[in-house]
């Protein structure tokens, strides 16, 4: 099994909302962990950056104003597999859609006000985090609890 990194956005919905402390509870629950984090505005620059696919689509403008509308927490989280983790652990995009026990699931209603971005894949997770973090941002450590969240050939 891989150690990656994945960028995780919690969206300006989450942060209006209050659930900031409930979805980092539930990362760091899972044994993921984070090695990077910070509040930030989200510029419309930066939105066209991370949205680039979208941004010659009819709806990127309620995207880039929805994203750039208040705070989100910009989270590097790292663990065994953690882009598929974190990606089941969200739950499907649309909340309509996403099964209970999942983030979207049990906190969203909205395909648009989802809460949380996650990196999709190792290639967009390095794109991702080239974005909103610098290299002098990461702070790496091995937590003194990893002997009781995965054996050691894992």
């Amino acid at each position: 099994m891989a150690m990656q990194r994945s960028l995780v956005l919690l969206k300006p919905d989450c942060v209006e909302r209050r659930l900031v402390g409930q979805l980092i509870s539930r990362f760091e629950a899972k044994g993921l962990r984070m090695v990077a984090m910070k509040l930030i505005r989200i510029t419309p620059e930066l939105s066209k950056k991370h949205y680039a696919e979208h941004v010659s689509k009819p709806f990127y403008p309620g995207l880039e104003s929805f994203i750039t509308g208040s705070p989100v927490v910009a989270m590097a989280i790292e663990g065994l597999e953690a882009i598929a983790v974190i990606r089941n652990m969200l739950g499907a995009t649309s909340g309509l859609k996403a099964a209970s026990g999942t983030i979207r699931g049990d906190f969203s209603c909205s395909r648009q006000m989802n809460l949380v971005h996650a990196s999709d894949g190792e290639e967009a997770a390095s794109r991702e985090l080239e974005l909103y973090f610098d290299k002098s941002e990461f702070c790496d450590y091995e937590p003194l609890i990893a002997p009781m969240l995965q054996a050691s050939d894992e």
